[in-house]
C-alpha cells in the first residue's frame, strides 16, 4: 500500500465521517424538535421503549447519542433505569439502519444496458448532490433546506465510502493483512479487534462502515474466482466486538453523573457484553460442528449489514426478557452512596441536554414552572403572616427564598448556555420568554419576602392597624394574589388568553394603591394611624404595587413574543391610548370585585 493509497484512505475517512455526521445533525432537524422528546414521554414499558429507541436511533443515526441522552434523562430523575434498558436494547437495533444505508455503496451497475449506469455509486451520489445543492441555495423554507443538508451529507459518506474502498485495493496483495485478517477468524481476537477498532472511533455506525469499505475493496483471487478477503465468519466476530466498543462514548457520558446516571451509562456496555458472550459461542460452536458454508462464504456490505441486524435483534430478543434482571444487576454493580440525595428539580437542567435542544427547553421549561409556582407560594406564605405571624414560617419563607435565587442562577446560566445552539424560530423564541421572565418570578420571590419582613415588623413592635386598614390591606392583598396566580397560569399553559387578562388587573391594583395611600395618609391627620404605622403601611403597599409590575412583564413578554416582538413601553403605551372593549370590560369586573 503506497503513500497515495495511505492518503485516499485518510481522506475518504474524513469525508465519511463528516458526511455520517451531517447526515446524522441534518436528519434531526428534519425530524423536529419534538423527537427527542418522546424517549422520556413514551417509554412506559420495556417493549414500548425498545421501539421508541429503534425509531429514534434509526433517525438520528447513532446509537451512543441515543444512549448518552438516556444517561441524562436517568441522571436528571426524569426515567427510571428500567425504562432507560427498553430503550438502550432498541437503540442497538435501531443503529443497524445505518449499515443497510451504508450497504448502497456496493451497488454497481457494472456492464450491463445503459440503464444499469443508474444504479452505480457515482450516479447515486451526484443525483443526490446536485438536489441537495439546489434545495441548499435556493430553498426558503428550513425544512427544505434540511432536507438538502441530508442528501449532501449522503452524498459526501457515499463518496467518501468509495474513495476507502478504492484506496484499501492495496491491501489485498500484503501477506500482513491477509494473515491479520485469517487470525480475526478467532472468536477472541476478532471481538477484541472490532471493540478496540470502535472505542478508538467512538462510533459503531462508522466501525462498520469502515467494514464494509473493507470487504469491498480487498480482493482476493481463490479458485480462479475474485472474492473479498474478508469472510462472514470474521465478520460476524468484528462486528460483535465493534457493539461492545461503542459503550465506550457512552461510559465518558457518565463521568460527574448521579449513582443513577452512572448505572444507565454501563446498561450498553453490559447488554452488548452478554450478547457477545452468550452468542459468540454458540455461533463458534454450531460452526465448528456443521461447517457451515455461509461462514466461509466472501463478506460484502449487505452481508454486513445483515449480520449487524441479525445479532442486534438476537441480542435484544434474548435479553428483553431479563429487564428486572439486568435493573438489579447494576444496582448491585454500583452501590448507592450516603451522599447520594433524591432527584432534585435543578437536576433536570442536565448539560448533556445541551446537544439536544428541544430536551433542554422542555427541562428548562420544568425548572421555570417549579420556580413560579415556589414564587407564588412564597407570597401566600408571606402575606399570611401580616396577619398571623409566626417564627417558624417566617424562616421557611427565608429559606423558600435563598431556593428561587438559585432557580434564577441555575437558569440564568443554562439558558445563555441554550441560546449558543441551533435553535429554530420557535425555540428561540421561547428561550427569549424564559429568560425575560425568570427575572420577575425571582423578583417576585423578593418582594414576598420583603413583606415577610414588614410582617415581622408589625409583630416585634406590636402595631395594629385600625379596622378600616386592614381591610383595605386583605381586599389589596386578595388582588396581588389573583394577579400572581393569572401570570403564573399563563405562563404554564402558554396562553395569550389568561395573560390579556393581566393588565387590566394591574391597573386596577394600581389604582388600588393609589387610593390606599390617599386614605391612610388622611388617617395619620386625623390621628388615627401612627407614624409608624404608616411607614410600615406604605411599605406594604409599595412591595404590592411591585409585584403586580413583574406580573405585567411576564404578561407582556408571553404577548408580545408570541408575535415576535418585546417591547414592554410600546406595547404598555398602545394599551392605554387604544382599550379594547375587552380591556374595559375586564377593568370595570376587576374594579368592582376588588372595590373599597
Amino acid at each position: 500500500m503506497g503513500i497515495s493509497e495511505i492518503f485516499s484512505l485518510v481522506t475518504g475517512l474524513a469525508l465519511f465521517l463528516y458526511g455520517m455526521s451531517a447526515m446524522g445533525d441534518a436528519l434531526k432537524r428534519v425530524a423536529g424538535s419534538k423527537l427527542e422528546t418522546i424517549l422520556w414521554k413514551l417509554s412506559s414499558n420495556p417493549i414500548k421503549g425498545v421501539a421508541l429507541g429503534a425509531g429514534v436511533t434509526a433517525v438520528i443515526q447513532s446509537s451512543s447519542a441515543t444512549s448518552c441522552m438516556v444517561v441524562g434523562f436517568v441522571n436528571s430523575g426524569i426515567m427510571t433505569i428500567a425504562q432507560a434498558i427498553g430503550i438502550i436494547m432498541g437503540a442497538n437495533i435501531g443503529t443497524t439502519a445505518t449499515g443497510w444505508i451504508l450497504s448502497l455503496s456496493s451497488v454497481d451497475g457494472g456492464s450491463g444496458p445503459w440503464w444499469t449506469e443508474l444504479l452505480t455509486t457515482a450516479f447515486i451520489c451526484g443525483i443526490f448532490a446536485l438536489i441537495g445543492t439546489l434545495l441548499k441555495m435556493f430553498s426558503k423554507k428550513d425544512a427544505l433546506k434540511h432536507t438538502g443538508d441530508i442528501m449532501l451529507g449522503f452524498a459526501v459518506l457515499m463518496s467518501g465510502m468509495k474513495l476507502m474502498s478504492g484506496a484499501m485495493g492495496g491491501l489485498s496483495d500484503s501477506e500482513v493483512f491477509r494473515n491479520m485478517m485469517t487470525s480475526f477468524s478467532n472468536p477472541f481476537l476478532g471481538v477484541l479487534a472490532g471493540a478496540v477498532i470502535t472505542a478508538i472511533l467512538q462510533s459503531a455506525s462508522a466501525s462498520i462502515g469502515i467494514l464494509q469499505s473493507l470487504a469491498i475493496g480487498t480482493v482476493v483471487v481463490v479458485n480462479g474466482v475474485e472474492a473479498s478477503a474478508i469472510t462472514n465468519e470474521i465478520a460476524l466476530y468484528l462486528i460483535i466486538g465493534m457493539c461492545i466498543g461503542a459503550s465506550v462514548p457512552v461510559l465518558l457520558s457518565a463521568i460527574g453523573a448521579t449513582t443513577n446516571g452512572k448505572r444507565a451509562s454501563i446498561i450498553y456496555l453490559l447488554f452488548n457484553t452478554f450478547g457477545a458472550i452468550v452468542l459468540t459461542p454458540v455461533c463458534w460452536g454450531l460452526d465448528t460442528i456443521f461447517h457451515f458454508p455461509y461462514m466461509d462464504a466472501p463478506a460484502d456490505a449487505i452481508s454486513i449489514a445483515l449480520i449487524n441486524t441479525v445479532f442486534n435483534f438476537a441480542t435484544t430478543l434474548i435479553l428483553m426478557p431479563l429487564v428486572k434482571q439486568f435493573d438489579r444487576l447494576v444496582c448491585f454493580i454500583i452501590k448507592d452512596k450516603e451522599s447520594d440525595q433524591s432527584a432534585n428539580i435543578l437536576d433536570r437542567l442536565e448539560e448533556r441536554f445541551l446537544t439536544h435542544p428541544a430536551i433542554a427547553i422542555e427541562q428548562s421549561r420544568e425548572v421555570i414552572f417549579s420556580m413560579a409556582e415556589k414564587a407564588e407560594r412564597n407570597l401566600q406564605r408571606s402575606i399570611k403572616l401580616v396577619s398571623d405571624y409566626s417564627d417558624e414560617e417566617y424562616q421557611i419563607a427565608q429559606e423558600k427564598e435563598e431556593t428561587i435565587d438559585k432557580y434564577e442562577d441555575k437558569l440564568g446560566t443554562y439558558l445563555v448556555k441554550v441560546t449558543g445552539l441551533n435553535l429554530d424560530n420557535k425555540q428561540s423564541r421561547e428561550v427569549s420568554k424564559f429568560l425575560h421572565t425568570i427575572g420577575d418570578f425571582e423578583r417576585i420571590g423578593d418582594h414576598a419576602v420583603n413583606i415577610s419582613h414588614v410582617a415581622k415588623e408589625i409583630h416585634e413592635k406590636q402595631l395594629v392597624f385600625s379596622h378600616e386598614a386592614n381591610h383595605e390591606l386583605q381586599v389589596l392583598a386578595d388582588a396581588v394574589q389573583e394577579i400572581v396566580a393569572l401570570s403564573v397560569k399563563a405562563f404554564e399553559s402558554g396562553s395569550t388568553a389568561d395573560a390579556i387578562k393581566v393588565e387590566p388587573l394591574e391597573e386596577t391594583i394600581d389604582m388600588l394603591c393609589d387610593e390606599l395611600k390617599l386614605r391612610h395618609i388622611q388617617r395619620v391627620q386625623n390621628g388615627n394611624c401612627t407614624l409608624n404605622q404608616g411607614f410600615v403601611f406604605s411599605d406594604l403597599i409599595t412591595n404590592y404595587e411591585r409585584i403586580a409590575d413583574h406580573c405585567s412583564n411576564i404578561a407582556v413578554a408571553l404577548i408580545e413574543l408570541d408575535n415576535d416582538e418585546y417591547d414592554v413601553h410600546k406595547y404598555l403605551s398602545y394599551l392605554k391610548e387604544h382599550k379594547s372593549p375587552f380591556f374595559i370590560r375586564s377593568f370595570d369586573e376587576y374594579k368592582n370585585k376588588y372595590s373599597l
